[in-house]
Formats: structure tokens, C-alpha cells, sequence
């Protein structure tokens, strides 16, 4: 097959071991920078340009959209859908997944497990919101936060209400969540393809620290999850329409909670601390299910 893997770095871990087990299986793969990519919007004949190219022939696309080039990248990946090439993730589902506040309204129309969560622009009653999420110690996010970047951890009620309202001071959406104590600062990284979770993690914060996320120092080791757990994320990643995703749980008292659903979720920490060949049953799912045109959207948005 011809493989497009739409990234912004080829030398990324992830991108290389991608076109490694491409290339490994026998595939042509190229790597391009999504905004480089360039599109003629026409009736009937879509095109995706690159360097003075038209790009012609691909079967398949690889999405690795960072979170800061989401809109542009989607617009990219829904062109390529309307070719009729296969998606591995469609833009659709990236689009929904990279809204914190949509993903989490989808995933508790669909009864899945979720730490309460209040939501808010402009509030008249800040108490009010604080109590509804259970009271301090609570967690404030900014709604456009990755990597653990606006997360913060109030863990008075005076504290809450001045992270409230600096936020509110900055126009911000806010999302306020229950804070799960006896997570103690560790989530779990459950890797789905297709309908499985095919490896898992834990992620454990460092010391003094509640956010787990590996780009701020957090360690990573193998995790057996129940079936529950397994159940939990197979379920957050169709609820999403996502084919290849990392949903991240909690351990919390009333079960597993879906903290976040990474549409583009990193290899190296999950292949470093599981010794599996993700990249590899990753390509295996696209042989399996690449068919021009097979695609829920076909880029109608």
C-alpha cells in the first residue's frame, strides 16, 4: 500500500516507528508536514498539493495532528477522506476528541464512568459551582490545556475560588472536576486498537505532584487492568469513533474514571514500559480495514 503519515516532525518516535513497520510489511510511506499540505476546494475533484505536487495514489492516511494545529489538520485529513483514501482516524472523531467538553458530554450520554465535572464561562455563583463538583480539593482545567498545561489542583476552597476567578479573568473556559485522592497522582494508559485495548500503563506523577503526564517527569511501567478497565476504554474510544486512541483512566472509589481520550496518543512511553510492537499491530489494523472510500463521514464534516 501507499501510506501518507501526516506529521509535523518525521524525526518524532512515534512518525519513525511508524514508517519502520510500514516499511518493514513492505509499504511505501511518506511523511508530510500537515501545514504544508495544501487544498483545492472544487466541486467534485478534490486535491491535497504538496511542494507543487498533486498527491495521487495514497490508500491510507495516518493522522499525527498535534494538538495546536487541530483545525487546519482535520481540514487536511477531511480532503484526503473526500479522495477516498481510508483514514485511520477520521477527522471527525479527532474534531470531538480534542473538544474536552463535547468528548466528555458524549461519554456520559453513553454511561460511562467520568469524575463529576462542572463546566463554566462566566459564573454568577462560583460556591455553587464548587459544591456541585463535591467541594475542595478540586481540579480546574483550562478547556484548551495538553499535556498538563492549565491543570491545577485547589485544594482549599478559597484557593478554588482565586483559580476561578483568575481564569474567569482571562475569558476562559474552565472545567472543574472532582479530585480523585486515591488515584494517588498515578493514571492508566490504556492503549486501544480497533476494538481492544492492545497494551496498557500506569503512569505515576512524580513526588508532590498529581499530574501523571510523562512530559512532566512522570514514570511509566507496566499495569495488569480488569475487565472492567478494558471494557471502560474499548467503549470511551467508540463512543469517540476513534479506531487508535489512548484513553486515560482513574481508580476511584466508584470504579474506573475516563479522564481524557488521545486521538494521537505517543509509542515510545507505552512500547518502553509494555516491550510490545505497537507501530506494528498498528499497521496490521490498516491492512485489515483499508478500503477506498470506507470511512463513516467520507468528509462531509
Amino acid at each position: 500500500m501507499k501510506i501518507a503519515v501526516l506529521s509535523r516532525n518525521p524525526k518524532l518516535y512515534s512518525t519513525r516507528r511508524l514508517v519502520e513497520a510500514a516499511e518493514a510489511r513492505g509499504h511505501e510511506v511518506h511523511v508530510l508536514d500537515v501545514l504544508r499540505c495544501y487544498m483545492n476546494i472544487t466541486s467534485l475533484k478534490p486535491e491535497v498539493h504538496y511542494k507543487g505536487e498533486i498527491l495521487t495514489g495514497y490508500d491510507a492516511v495516518i493522522p499525527r495532528i498535534g494538538a495546536s494545529v487541530t483545525f487546519y489538520g482535520t481540514a487536511v485529513l477531511r480532503q484526503f477522506e473526500m479522495m477516498s483514501v481510508y483514514p485511520l482516524n477520521e477527522s471527525v472523531a479527532i474534531s470531538r476528541s480534542r473538544d474536552k467538553l463535547r468528548a466528555l458530554q458524549l461519554l456520559s450520554r453513553k454511561g460511562i464512568g467520568l469524575p463529576v465535572t462542572g463546566f463554566a464561562h462566566r459564573p454568577d455563583d462560583v460556591d455553587d459551582l464548587i459544591k456541585m463538583v463535591g467541594g475542595a480539593p478540586l481540579v480546574i482545567k483550562l478547556l484548551e490545556g495538553t499535556q498538563g498545561i492549565g491543570v491545577v489542583l485547589a485544594e482549599t476552597e478559597q484557593a478554588a475560588e482565586s483559580v476561578i476567578e483568575a481564569f474567569m479573568g482571562m475569558k476562559a473556559n474552565i472545567l472543574v472536576q472532582e479530585f480523585i485522592k486515591e488515584a494517588g497522582g498515578a493514571d492508566i494508559r490504556c492503549f486501544v486498537v480497533g476494538d481492544k485495548v492492545v497494551a496498557s500503563m500506569k503512569r505515576q506523577g512524580k513526588e508532590g505532584e498529581f499530574r501523571s503526564n510523562l512530559h512532566r517527569g512522570g514514570s511509566a511501567n507496566l499495569i495488569r487492568i480488569s475487565p472492567l478497565e478494558r471494557a471502560t476504554a474499548v467503549r470511551a474510544a467508540k463512543t469517540m469513533g476513534l479506531n487508535v486512541c489512548g484513553v486515560d483512566l482513574l481508580r476511584s472509589n466508584h470504579g474506573p474514571v475516563v479522564m481524557e481520550v488521545n486521538s494521537s496518543p505517543g509509542l515510545e512511553g507505552i512500547e518502553n514500559a509494555t516491550g510490545k510492537d505497537i507501530a506494528s499491530m498498528i499497521i496490521d489494523f490498516i491492512e485489515r480495514n483499508a478500503r477506498s472510500g470506507k470511512t463513516q463521514t467520507r468528509g462531509r464534516g
